[in-house]
């Protein structure tokens, strides 16, 4: 063969293969998608599964794994976006209700969140993680006797978290369930004597069951554990001022 009949052969064959690999790269596979996620190239892995996603419209999968890497680069709105169309396919895809609550929670639209964990809830009535999020996604829109009501769910079974419990006790005193409110304040000094608000939001939740005198108490140990707190004084004040001891009650304003 000639020398130009062979470099023209080879251009062919190379052409063939360049174009091949282009038809490959456009069309992408799982494997692609989940090579580059476990190297830590996330957006080149989102964009083979988008690719994935506008060839296999019907793929439930591809727009699962897409919402999971989209979540892993924070972008939740547009992860929420390809939950739903998952969940449109295929209603029954594992951990899709989940994975939706959670990328609507994490960009604060707690509103939004609360459809898919109740639907997680309704399909595990026992989910702890469930409970939690959909009780403060309650708490997050100001519906506090929702949120009381899960997030005492949540509380049940995680009796040694504080932060939880201090949550659904506002919850409780903001839905003026004082006696609730009380009774968890309550269970979290037992843990942590020494929190100021604790007292505080203690003394909110006696004066609401009318026992003021109590709750000017319940400020008092908050100003001696931290008599810097922002309102403590006041506080005691405008509780001094309920029971008619206005002298007490201008020290307490004088001081704050």
């Amino acid at each position: 063969m000639k020398t130009w009949k062979l470099q023209l052969a080879l251009a062919v064959i190379f052409s063939a293969g360049l174009s091949a690999g282009l038809a490959n790269a456009q069309k992408g596979t799982p494997e692609e998608a989940q090579a580059l996620e476990s190297q830590g190239k996330l957006p080149e892995a989102a964009q083979v599964w988008r690719t994935i996603t506008q060839q296999h419209p019907d793929d439930a999968g591809a727009y699962a794994s897409l919402g999971v890497v989209l979540s892993k680069l924070q972008k939740y709105p547009e992860a929420a976006a390809a939950y739903r169309e998952a969940i449109k396919l295929d209603p029954k895809l594992p951990g899709m209700q989940l994975n939706l609550g959670l990328a609507e929670f994490k960009q604060g639209e707690f509103r939004d969140a609360i459809e898919p964990f109740t639907a997680v809830l309704a399909a595990d009535p026992k989910n702890p993680q469930a409970q939690t999020l959909l009780g403060l996604s309650y708490y997050g829109v100001k519906e506090f006797a929702e949120a009381e009501k899960y997030l005492k769910m949540a509380a049940a079974s995680d009796t040694a978290n504080t932060e939880l419990r201090q949550v659904l006790a506002q919850s409780c005193l903001w839905a003026k369930d004082y006696a609730c409110a009380q009774e968890e304040f309550r269970q979290i000094l037992q843990t942590d004597p020494e929190s100021a608000s604790a007292h505080i939001l203690s003394g909110e939740a006696l004066d609401g069951l009318g026992k003021t005198s109590e709750a000017i108490e319940e400020f008092r140990l908050a100003a001696k554990i931290a008599p810097r707190e922002p309102s403590v004084h006041f506080g005691i004040g405008f509780l001094y001022w309920k029971l008619h001891q206005y002298d007490d009650a201008e020290k307490e304003f004088q001081a704050e």
